[in-house]
């Protein structure tokens, strides 16, 4: 009987033990890793040839419309991703012209596949104060980009009302806030107008864990300002928006949102996955109101996101919805996102009668 009672204890600790190795080797994995589809495509293309690049409508017409009782769902990997491809802005694309090479492209700039059922579902988040400049060479490349990587998406292009100082973190919000009216969205990619992609490998989903920054090399620098910066074009699940209160709104044309942004991201327990150098390359259309933060060089000053986060975002968005409208390549929501609020005055010094 004493045999029996010290092997079945024996058993049980042994049970314990393997439970708790178990549980350690998820959490290794879990903590040190992003996801299994955005290793792989890490691997894939540190062996292609990056000294020459391809036209980034190439083989796009090989995605012809499968019977609707033979579609099935799409390879994990799109068969005509290329890396690298030609970026130029020498040519300003007419809207027509647009249209014509998009022909899959549905009202409201949407897409699915012709050919088969898309893994991810991307909403594509655009904030806009004056950009008419850049909007045709955006979707003039930015449609065939997402269609390489066999996508289902909408383009939404926020533009803020008015005259007054811009808020791209403000937009954002608007944006997430609309787009998820629309569909329930895997991915949320909140890109800056003036960033074009390089590289067809840099994929447009999200890590399942951790939010991603994919413009890690951009053309002005081809490398990161500091390690955690978190601008330009980056991936968020609808789950990672709400841990970190979505975006602040009280950022009025100052290059520091993002840094906030990064902040909350660790106050909630997660890292930024930073996309390899080589394949997250963008070419940036020049300077204007929607230049991109990442040429903030320089750290900016201690903010104090850890005190204010939890008020400052999504649970406090005010706007007015003026306009929500599907054109032929995007979705155009004009908004009023209030004026910039006043400044208090500045406190007098004790000892100054003036």
């Amino acid at each position: 009987m004493k045999k029996m009672n010290f092997s079945r204890a024996e058993n049980s600790c042994f049970l314990f033990l393997l439970v708790i190795f178990q549980i350690i080797f998820v959490l290794i994995l879990y903590r040190g890793s992003s996801s299994v589809l955005f290793q792989g495509h890490s691997e894939i293309h540190k062996s292609l040839d990056y000294s020459k690049s391809e036209d980034v409508y190439i083989n796009l017409s090989l995605f012809t419309p499968a019977p609707h009782n033979t579609i099935q769902t799409c390879t994990p990997q799109s068969n005509i991703l290329v890396g690298l491809l030609t970026i130029t802005f020498d040519t300003l694309h007419s809207e027509r012209t647009i249209i014509q090479k998009n022909p899959y492209v549905q009202l409201g700039g949407c897409y699915s596949p012709p050919h088969c059922l898309a893994h991810y579902q991307t909403a594509v988040i655009v904030p806009c104060g004056n950009c008419e400049k850049h909007l045709h060479q955006f979707l003039y490349y930015l449609h065939p980009f997402l269609q390489r990587q066999q996508l289902s998406y909408c383009i939404y292009l926020i533009h803020q009302a008015g005259t007054g100082p811009f808020n791209r973190a403000k937009l954002f919000n608007v944006g997430v806030h609309e787009a998820m009216k629309d569909n329930d969205w895997d991915c949320l990619l909140l890109h800056n107008m003036d960033l074009i992609p390089e590289n067809d490998y840099n994929l447009y989903v999200c890590d399942k864990y951790y939010p991603k920054h994919l413009s890690t090399a951009v053309d002005k620098l081809y490398r990161l300002p500091y390690s955690s910066v978190f601008g330009g074009v980056t991936a968020l699940t609808p789950d990672h928006y709400m841990k970190i209160n979505g975006f602040p709104n009280t950022y009025w044309e100052r290059l520091d949102e993002d840094d906030d942004i990064a902040k909350r991201i660790h106050i909630a327990g997660m890292k930024i996955i930073q996309v390899p150098l080589h394949v997250g390359r963008y070419k940036m259309m020049g300077y204007g109101q929607t230049a991109s933060p990442l040429l903030n060089l320089k750290r900016p000053a201690e903010l104090h996101t850890s005190q204010t986060w939890k008020d400052d975002g999504t649970n406090s968005l005010v706007f007015k919805l003026l306009e929500k409208k599907k054109k032929h390549l995007y979705t155009h929501i004009m908004v009023d996102i209030g004026a910039t609020p006043a400044l208090p005055p500045p406190s007098k010094k004790k000892g100054n009668n003036t």
